[in-house]
């Protein structure tokens, strides 16, 4: 038996599990806004509006682990993978070949269940980024892109809102998604608390907009975040920007460390930390009496294609 907190990781627990596993979601209700940001429809209605315009073959979709599985299957279908905020660099890197000017690339060279699916070595010029497009704005400057390079899809228009010319000149193509805890931390919070904290250090994490991670000491993934606040010296005065159980939980993990949440007035996330004791102890009292309660179940078809795309992300990385 498998415990999830939220429910798109609960969806790919069951697509990696084995048979003999089942996945509970404690609380139906514990998701992610930025998820519900991005639905199959949408994605595929811009796919097929982008085709129109440029060719499709020379696009790779990356979807970030905070969607669907169905999401996640349309991106196993077309030849594309799946991010984490720690290995997104790594995921773009392969599937715009930056590694491998010949072509080709780290997948075409990769072993694997996905190494031999359709198109899986082609070369690629765009990559359709979603859900998030703080994460792959940021990732894709880290790689030396500029904002040139970068436009946003709005699903609610028409090709995004995009011209054709706009669509052909762009690299990154980037769905109007976020984080809304992430997109509340502004440059503002930065300035005060230095103004404040002359010597304090600042961490974001990489949903946050590209113009706090530009100026912020840190930027990573939630592992590195709690890996380099428990990495700084004692006495160390660091705000962090993240959700706020991540950042009391580093102030009281670190108590020789002053750990301050970046934004004062603190917005935690509505949906992810739905999981509480009572609903944990109400599937594991049906489990008691032989009662399954809250699985997550995704359908072999869409488990199928979307597994490509999470192993093929395991694999890159």
């Amino acid at each position: 038996m498998v415990f999830c907190g939220v429910h798109f990781m609960a969806e790919s627990a069951d697509i990696l599990t084995g048979p003999h596993q089942q996945v509970i979601l404690p609380d139906l209700n514990a998701g992610c806004s930025m998820a519900d940001m991005a639905n199959l429809d949408d994605v595929e209605q811009i796919w097929d509006e982008l085709a129109e315009v440029t060719d499709v073959e020379a696009i790779v979709p990356i979807t970030y682990v905070n969607s669907a599985a169905a999401l996640k299957a349309f991106v196993g279908r077309n030849s594309g993978a799946v991010c984490t905020s720690s290995n997104a660099r790594a995921v773009l890197t392969w599937a715009l070949d930056l590694d491998a000017p010949g072509g080709g690339g780290t997948l075409a060279a990769a072993s694997g269940p996905w190494a031999e699916s359709p198109g899986s070595g082609r070369r690629a010029n765009k990559v359709l980024f979603f859900p998030d497009q703080h994460l792959g704005r940021n990732t894709g400057f880290q790689l030396g892109f500029g904002a040139s390079d970068m436009q946003v899809i709005d699903p609610r228009r028409r090709l995004g809102g995009l011209a054709d010319a706009d669509v052909k000149e762009a690299t990154f193509l980037l769905w109007k998604g976020h984080c809304s805890v992430h997109q509340r931390f502004r440059t503002e919070h930065v300035e005060a608390f230095r103004s404040e904290h002359p010597g304090g250090v600042v961490i974001v994490h990489p949903e946050c907009s590209h113009e706090v991670v530009e100026i912020a000491d840190q930027v990573g993934s939630t592992d590195y975040i709690i890996r380099a606040v428990s990495g700084s010296p004692a006495g160390a005065v660091i705000a962090v920007g993240t959700e706020i159980h991540l950042v009391d939980r580093l102030a009281r993990e670190n108590p020789d460390r002053t750990v301050l949440s970046l934004d004062p007035l603190v917005c935690p996330c509505s949906t992810m930390f739905r999981i509480d004791l009572p609903h944990l102890a109400w599937v594991l009292d049906g489990l008691v009496a032989g009662e399954v309660r809250n699985r997550i179940a995704v359908d072999e078809a869409t488990a199928a294609d979307a597994r490509v795309a999470l192993e093929r992300m395991l694999a890159i990385a």
